[in-house]
């Protein structure tokens, strides 16, 4: 698995790909879902919910915080998004990388890069005790 693409170098998806990509979810394609998913899955990094209003506020004007955030609630509920909680900050953040990865935070800029898992080997040696559902790591440092 590679790191997810910057945004620059995602594939701009249409309307229609979004709708049937909510559709397969069983999200109802709302023109306000289809737009925060495009914004979520072809521009964003790692954005919190208020960066997606004020993207909403720019670009789907009359869109309210509460709308934003049961948008975001349905689409990592349809496991189109992942939630992350870091615990550098209290902030959540939304990632469209739904594949097993890892994390880096710069200190200096607070920037998150997601890092693959031929990037990081984990092996965790914990015997037959432990059902292991997932791995989550956060390295912290500086981007130099």
């Amino acid at each position: 698995m590679k790191a997810k693409k910057p945004h620059s170098e995602r594939p701009k998806l249409t309307n229609e790909q979004v709708s049937e990509k909510l559709l397969s979810r069983h999200i109802q394609p709302t023109a306000q879902r289809i737009a925060l998913c495009r914004y979520l899955l072809c521009e964003a990094d790692h954005p919190t919910a208020e960066e997606v209003k004020n993207w909403a506020d720019k670009n789907f004007p009359k869109l309210s915080l509460a709308t934003v955030y049961n948008t975001l609630k349905i689409l990592v509920g349809g496991g189109i998004i992942r939630e992350f909680k870091f615990p550098h900050s209290d902030r959540v953040v939304y990632d469209c990388n739904t594949e097993q990865h890892f994390h880096f935070v710069d200190e200096a800029s607070g920037e998150i890069f997601d890092l693959g898992e031929e990037q990081l080997k984990v092996i965790p040696q914990l015997g037959k005790k432990f059902q292991i559902h997932g791995v989550e790591v956060i390295l912290t440092g500086r981007k130099v």
